[in-house]
């Protein structure tokens, strides 16, 4: 059997916790920002976590096909 490829965007904008979550960045950080507020703009910048329902289809992007 082949191997899984990866997609290349899913590879540039997820990344792999310790515990098996996966980290996304933020939206709506990278022009405009003097309407923006300064906490809005700090909060922007921490990195989130993908909801439940998506997990599974972003693992199988990353070619992880046996982890869920």
């Amino acid at each position: 059997m082949p191997k899984m490829k990866t997609k290349c965007s899913a590879k540039k904008r997820f990344t792999l916790t310790g515990s098996g979550k996966i980290k996304r960045k933020h939206a709506y950080h990278s022009h405009i920002l003097t309407k923006k507020s300064t906490k809005r703009k700090r909060n922007l910048g921490y990195f989130g976590t993908i909801s439940q329902v998506d997990t599974n289809s972003v693992k199988l992007e990353l070619g992880m096909k046996y982890f869920f």
